[in-house]
């Protein structure tokens, strides 16, 4: 058996009591996004944040401070019950619930931000405790202050007991080997506290605002960026127990590997100077989702990290996710053992828990 190989099909797996009962044989999604429904209105405080409006019981819209329209939402984006009902149908036993990106408020005040982000995460925390044997929460940070952002990990992990954070894969200028950063990374290892890393305020966005191309190629450049950075800039080296995981398969990341490791192969003087370990002896060091769309892309990213650094993610409930959790794998000839992995067993892996 490889390690973290998933056990027998119908035996049960022991979360702790924080995360709550133990799984039988249910998929976990470890991408889904949730919001309280009853943001709080901060546009006051600071123009960019967005407000909830909401339509009716099943519908509303995220409303930027000049009217205009962000995103439309269906009840499941914050009814619990709603989710349990969508779950049951797809077979997802255990959700790992986390903010929706564009609420992530790093360009605001680093207060403004603190206190959104504990109201977000309070609301993500009751969810949990509400529905212990369906749901997992990460938190959010007020990443743009590391000391703030350090007390509301500890915080979500000691006193909410969530699982850990999802973070953006940037923080306005910084990128993420940004060394003001590195004591919050620090501090999640520690804390053993999983990071799951998701793009948000897409590069390039300006220069190409038609056909939707901020979501279609800035998005996974985003993903990359991320990726990248904190290889090259050594956060894998420094931290080994730190557990990540990226969304969206890691983005343009798997297409452009062989780019990226040739780069710090022939440009060591650009790309070698902290860290001394290539991009291909740090794959194993991070997990992704398996939201890639494509059954041959799915395969490209297990040719070049394994099942057992893949989680079944589905960016529910937005429609850029996997409507059917789990369905491409049904387009490989996949083993039994790789299936559970991908299933559930890298999303226990990536959570802290025994296999």
């Amino acid at each position: 058996m490889r390690r973290g190989d998933d056990a027998a099909p119908g035996a049960r797996t022991a979360l702790n009591a924080t995360v709550g009962t133990p799984l039988v044989s249910g998929k976990i999604d470890v991408h889904t996004h949730i919001l309280p429904p009853d943001l709080p209105d901060y546009s006051p405080r600071d123009a960019r944040f967005l407000k909830l409006e909401h339509l009716d019981a099943c519908r509303a819209k995220l409303v930027r401070a000049d009217g205009s329209t962000f995103r439309m939402l269906d009840a499941n984006s914050w009814d619990p019950e709603e989710r349990i009902r969508d779950c049951d149908e797809a077979g997802v036993e255990l959700q790992v619930l986390s903010t929706i990106p564009v609420l992530f408020s790093y360009a605001a005040s680093a207060t403004d931000a603190n206190d959104f982000a504990r109201f977000l995460n309070d609301h993500i925390a009751g969810v949990v405790r509400r529905h212990p044997d369906r749901f997992v929460g990460l938190g959010t940070l007020p990443l743009q202050d590391p000391d703030l952002a350090m007390h509301e990990l500890d915080r979500c992990m000691t006193e909410l007991g969530l699982a850990g954070v999802e973070i953006g894969t940037h923080v306005n200028a910084w990128n993420l080997e940004e060394p003001a950063l590195f004591p919050v990374f620090e501090r999640a290892e520690q804390l053993r506290a999983s990071v799951f890393v998701h793009p948000w305020d897409m590069m390039g966005s300006a220069q190409m605002p038609k056909y939707w191309l901020p979501w279609l190629v800035g998005m996974p450049a985003e993903t990359s960026r991320a990726i990248c950075s904190m290889m090259f800039g050594g956060v894998f080296d420094r931290l080994p127990r730190l557990r990540v995981l990226f969304a969206h398969g890691g983005g343009s990341f798997p297409g452009t590997f062989g780019r990226i490791e040739h780069g710090y192969r022939v440009r060591p003087d650009l790309c070698a100077t902290d860290t001394k370990h290539s991009p291909r002896e740090q794959l194993g060091r991070f997990f992704v989702d398996s939201l890639v769309h494509d059954p041959r892309a799915l395969q490209h990213l297990l040719d070049l990290v394994g099942a057992d650094r893949i989680a079944l993610g589905t960016d529910y409930p937005f429609p850029l996710g996997e409507a059917e959790p789990g369905k491409i794998f049904d387009a490989l000839p996949l083993s039994a053992a790789d299936r559970r992995r991908l299933e559930r067993g890298t999303a226990l892996e990536f959570l802290g828990k025994t296999l």
